[in-house]
């Protein structure tokens, strides 16, 4: 009788074990959005397909600024911040949203945007078991995140940043920093270069694979549910809302991280005045698997 019940406990702690084993493997993994949502057409796109992916547990979204731009409004991070909160409400989802850092960081004294959303990214890195990172997925300027270990540097071990910018010529290994998202605040990009953290990056060359049709568009969102209409209007209401095709860049990185399989990515080891560091590199990307994907998972959203 000992036997038979020494027998169950092992089977008993046997089973437990694999049950924690497999919820860790299940477990969603701690995300952090960081966009420039009102600049452009495809963060709104990014964002929504990020906002319903299963396998991530959105701690928050934060709004990112484009102040730097041209044709930048009195308050871009504000603008972004609604779009997100007006986004939130469409997509019915619980995701907390946090305002950014104004502008680009400082050139002297303190040079971090001190923002709820780098005190966000702060606090959710102290919240996490040891040997556990938080993902970052930032789809424009990196002011947040590099204020955020400007102001704790200790948490940089803590992150792995994944970004859309810069771009990078694979055969001639040419890394060059004259994109959109790295002129918003060149001082965010030298900080994080200069850093620890572990960096995933989408180049703009790599992202353009991904291209929309505006007939697409219409035939799969317009008039089937609120949000469709949301996106599919936003594409119109743009400053250039007469294109037939336009690159949705960031939806590019949110597929490359949920679908690594669908992505390759190097590994660079970049110059003396790049920060000397190593950065993973996302190489190419299946760019119809990943645009099919999520006009489907947008309609299974809507059809619960």
């Amino acid at each position: 009788m000992k036997k038979f019940y020494s027998i169950v406990f092992l089977f008993s702690l046997l089973l437990v074990s694999f049950q924690k084993e497999t919820l860790a493997q299940t477990a969603p993994i701690p995300v952090i959005l960081d966009a420039d949502t009102g600049n452009e057409v495809d963060d709104l796109y990014a964002v929504a397909r990020a906002l319903i992916e299963p396998s991530w547990n959105i701690l928050a979204l934060n709004a990112t600024h484009w102040q730097t731009s041209h044709w930048a409004i009195p308050q871009t991070m504000e603008n972004s911040y609604r779009l997100n909160q007006v986004l939130v409400g469409e997509m019915g989802v619980d995701v907390k949203t946090r305002r950014g850092g104004i502008a680009r960081m400082f050139d002297w004294g303190d040079l971090a945007q001190h923002s709820a959303a780098a005190y966000e990214i702060i606090q959710q890195t102290k919240t996490l078991p040891d040997g556990e990172q938080l993902a970052v997925v930032a789809l424009g300027a990196l002011t947040n995140v590099a204020s955020a270990i400007y102001i704790d540097p200790t948490i940089e071990s803590k992150l792995k940043l994944y970004w859309l910018g810069s771009t990078y010529d694979f055969d001639k290994e040419i890394f060059k920093r004259q994109d959109f998202n790295c002129v918003m605040d060149v001082q965010a990009l030298e900080i994080l270069l200069n850093s620890t953290v572990e960096m995933h990056i989408i180049p703009v060359n790599i992202a353009a694979q991904m291209t929309f049709d505006r007939a697409e568009v219409n035939e799969k969102l317009k008039g089937q549910h609120t949000l469709g209409d949301f996106l599919s209007d936003r594409w119109f209401q743009h400053l250039d809302g007469s294109r037939r095709r336009r690159v949705i860049w960031d939806l590019a990185l949110i597929q490359a991280v949920i679908y690594p399989d669908w992505a390759t990515e190097v590994e660079v080891k970049l110059s003396k005045e790049n920060g000397d560091r190593t950065v993973f590199f996302y190489k190419d990307i299946q760019a119809e698997s990943m645009r099919q994907e999520f006009y489907e998972k947008i309609a299974q959203h809507f059809e619960k």
